[in-house]
């Protein structure tokens, strides 16, 4: 029994050491104080209260001091991780921008951290422009021939625009606009062929990258293709909408013509059916003159020899 309280007891002892190195942490108090920050074992007791890892505040303050940045304070480390932002990113895009003559400050790195931009990776594109290429744009010259052009966009990150500016699909969509407006605007598009720089200059002249997060530098034509004839191809379209129309205006004629004919042959067939009730009147009224006296039978063979040879005429 008494080997296993001593057990029981070593085990505790252990746990609670490790639980004072988890809440004292000694061994980064000492790689701090070593390095030149000064910062206290019961401020790195808080961190941890406050939920803060005190390794990820204390390597941030030692990266800024050995890099000579003396205005970076851990309450605002703190501030800015509390809140949600990267703080080792915006250690580091401080420290490339101070070594790249950037500048930057420490409201401004945190306001872009915050704003869901990567401050790092925008102090680097600052230094090392990037290029972006476009989708295929497709325009028609004024002679009716569709162009497919490619560009290349050349922009650095202007660090002042990255809160609140505009992103890279804005400006792939302002350059395909001028694209396309530089290449409508040619009255050939073999012109275009000849000279695809000048698509390039009327875009750059556009000033696409106001209110963007980016500065364009260049816009290179990577490649233009020729596509369909759309003027032929409308002309064609319009030629047999016209002839649809047409077949639809001569079967509308030819209705009428077939409805006016059956019309005649409807009037026709009654004028005949008065013509048949009038001669059926015929027979009547001869037998009422032989009655009256009015008509005689010389009168009615004469009559009928005049049919007769009218008939065999």
């Amino acid at each position: 029994m008494g080997g296993l309280g001593f057990i029981g007891l070593l085990a505790v002892i252990i746990v609670l050491f490790f639980l004072f190195l988890y809440y004292v942490p000694v061994l980064l108090w000492f790689s701090a104080l070593v390095s030149g920050v000064r910062i206290s074992l019961v401020q790195l007791v808080l961190m941890r209260v406050r939920k803060v890892p005190p390794s990820v505040i204390v390597r941030a303050l030692i990266e800024a001091t050995k890099a000579g940045l003396q205005n970076i304070k851990r309450d605002e480390l703190e501030a800015h991780f509390l809140a949600g932002g990267h703080v080792t990113s915006v250690v580091h895009a401080l420290v490339s921008a101070a070594k790249a003559n950037i500048d930057l400050t420490f409201q401004m790195a945190t306001a872009i951290d915050l704003a869901g931009r990567d401050v790092f990776e925008a102090v680097q594109m600052s230094v090392n422009p990037k290029v972006i290429d476009t989708p295929p744009v497709a325009a028609v010259a004024k002679d009716g021939i569709q162009l497919i052009a490619k560009a290349r966009v050349t922009v650095r990150a202007s660090i002042k625009q990255l809160v609140g500016g505009a992103g890279e699909e804005t400006v792939l969509a302002r350059v395909g606009e001028g694209i396309v407006s530089s290449i409508g605007s040619s009255l050939s598009h073999k012109a275009v062929l000849e000279n695809p720089d000048s698509i390039s200059k009327v875009v750059l002249e556009k000033g696409l990258d106001a209110g963007t997060a980016f500065e364009i530098l260049s816009i290179d034509i990577a490649d233009v293709d020729i596509g369909k004839n759309i003027g032929a191809v409308l002309q064609m379209d319009q030629a047999e909408a016209d002839k649809n129309i047409a077949q639809a205006k001569a079967e509308e004629r030819r209705a009428m013509a077939v409805a006016l004919e059956q019309e005649m042959k409807a009037k026709a067939q009654e004028a005949r059916a008065k013509v048949i009730e009038a001669e059926a009147e015929v027979p009547l009224a001869m037998a009422d003159a032989f009655r009256s006296g009015n008509l005689g039978v010389l009168d009615y063979l004469k009559m009928k020899n005049i049919e007769a040879d009218t008939s065999m005429r």
